[in-house]
């Protein structure tokens, strides 16, 4: 069953549609989150050509994230980083069978209508490029394609909830290959979903209402998050994961997927890295099956990390005060 803690029934992204006789309903909560919930357990990987996505696909990606550049390339070339061509999207669309995904700027309600133009499977209002908008992420609700936005807390999480988001991956450092942010967010996370869980527990309704307060979000969107004990959405993992072990030490913590990009093909076994990270993302409750995948890549061959108390640009603070 997928929870709709959060739904907005009557949004305007919702589109029925006469199709011969028969009626058809698009962009309900349900069609949304339910496509996330097909890709948990897998493996989205950031491309930006078509002989990446097939590597992607080649390696058993359940998805592939087009953008001009990998979190990485963006870091370094600084300037404006913008959603990708729509003629990449549309080439990378043809080659492969997977789902489709595609970054907008935080905010940037039109670069967002282009690519549901472009048939994208999910939108990410994205961090990794550069904010149109420092203060307001885009309203969901208005449209038909599901987004996935990333978040560093629960209280970011369920904003974006609100706001129309189908599916939550933690925001991380990108393009860093350092998968220690990650790490942080997801236990962030999940130490504030214990708390609320146990005031729920309790029965101080008084103090959710305290909580949904500080988080600045509904009521009734804390008080059936705290019930079930999770997020009413599907929440993948994101930001410097480069190895097999990050990949099912994350899915430890509670993630149902896995988000990467840089730490394959900035890599220099890329297939072999992309190949292992799908087998340990699979099989993360066996660490024999991680311990194989881990001995797929060579450590030698792996991106330089960065550490991130040293980074002048810190993507994952943008767009956290909306």
């Amino acid at each position: 069953m997928i929870p709709l803690s959060g739904d907005l029934s009557k949004a305007k992204g919702i589109v029925n549609e006469k199709i011969e006789s028969n009626k058809i309903t698009r962009g309900t909560s349900v069609l949304k989150r339910g496509l996330a919930h097909m890709l948990k357990n897998g493996v989205v990987m950031d491309v930006t050509t078509v002989e990446q996505a097939q590597i992607a696909e080649d390696a058993g990606a359940v998805s592939v994230m087009v953008l001009d550049k990998l979190p990485s390339d963006v870091r370094k070339a600084g300037g404006v980083a913008r959603t990708a061509s729509v003629r990449v999207i549309q080439e990378i669309m043809d080659a492969v069978t997977i789902p489709v995904m595609a970054k907008c700027r935080i905010g940037h309600v039109y670069e967002a209508r282009v690519l549901e133009e472009t048939d994208v499977d999910m939108i990410d209002e994205s961090e990794v490029l550069t904010p149109a908008d420092e203060n307001h992420h885009i309203w969901k609700w208005d449209f038909t394609t599901p987004f996935v936005n990333g978040s560093r807390s629960l209280a970011e999480a369920l904003r974006r909830i609100e706001e129309g988001a189908a599916m939550i991956r933690t925001k991380g450092e990108p393009g860093t290959g350092n998968v220690a942010e990650a790490v942080l967010h997801i236990k962030k996370l999940n130490d504030e979903l214990r708390i609320i869980k146990s005031i729920y527990d309790s029965g101080d309704n008084q103090d959710l209402v305290k909580m949904a307060r500080e988080f600045r979000v509904s009521y009734d969107l804390v008080n059936e998050t705290a019930r079930v004990g999770r997020l009413p959405v599907v929440n993948f993992a994101a930001g410097g994961i480069s190895t097999p072990a990050d990949a099912a030490y994350l899915m430890l913590l509670g993630c149902d997927g896995i988000f990467v990009g840089s730490g394959i093909f900035k890599a220099e076994d890329a297939k072999e890295r992309a190949r292992a990270i799908v087998l340990a993302t699979t099989f993360w409750e066996d660490p024999d099956k991680v311990k194989e995948a881990q001995k797929m890549i060579d450590e030698r061959q792996s991106m330089l990390g960065l550490d991130v108390k040293e980074l002048e640009l810190r993507m994952q603070d943008r767009g956290s005060t909306a």
